[in-house]
């Protein structure tokens, strides 16, 4: 079992970032800050003729890292009631990359995997990240990838999520889950 990391959040030892590390420690994971990354935005060519054009970026270098780990770990911040630009931006790549013949078999590699949501935020995130929840529930399902399950964490101020026992003891949980030994 490889587990991949791909970190939304803009700002370094952001509370989703504290919260998601507390659930990889001690697991070998592979940690992929998509804010150091040059993503573009994508230019919707599903009904064009010409398809989609490549990008001159970083996105299909992260790709490439995310197709060999069987576990893949969403940490995102919650930006206004959803998964922060930087991660959505991200995930709308995808489209692109179902159309791309350099990945022919991207959705049936992706539907292989199982993947986990990490996600804090401030403004009563245990109900009004719900939705956000939901949309990567959806994700998850069209690409095929099994949702093994979330956190949804409280903190806005910095480091703030420390104070979110409960979320902390979710993330325990979530690290013995992936504990090699009793991975189902």
């Amino acid at each position: 079992m490889t587990i991949a990391v791909i970190y939304g959040g803009t700002r370094d030892n952001g509370n989703s970032e504290m919260l998601t590390e507390h659930v990889i420690q001690e697991l070998a994971s592979e940690k992929i800050f998509l804010r150091d990354f040059n993503i573009e935005p994508i230019i919707d060519m599903r009904h064009s003729k010409d398809g989609f054009q490549e990008r001159n970026d970083d996105y299909n270098s992260i790709i490439d890292r995310i197709l060999s780990h069987d576990i893949l770990i969403f940490s995102t911040p919650i930006y206004w009631y959803s998964m922060s630009g930087t991660m959505k931006n991200f995930i709308d790549r995808w489209s692109q990359t179902l159309r791309d013949p350099k990945y022919p078999n991207f959705k049936s590699e992706m539907a292989s995997k199982k993947a986990f949501v990490i996600a804090v935020g401030g403004d009563d995130p245990y109900i009004k990240g719900l939705p956000m929840i939901q949309q990567f529930k959806y994700i998850f399902d069209f690409i095929g990838i099994e949702f093994a399950g979330y956190i949804l964490g409280n903190g806005n101020k910095p480091e703030e999520v420390i104070q979110d026992k409960g979320a902390f003891f979710e993330a325990t949980q979530i690290r013995n889950k992936l504990n090699v030994n009793k991975w189902n």
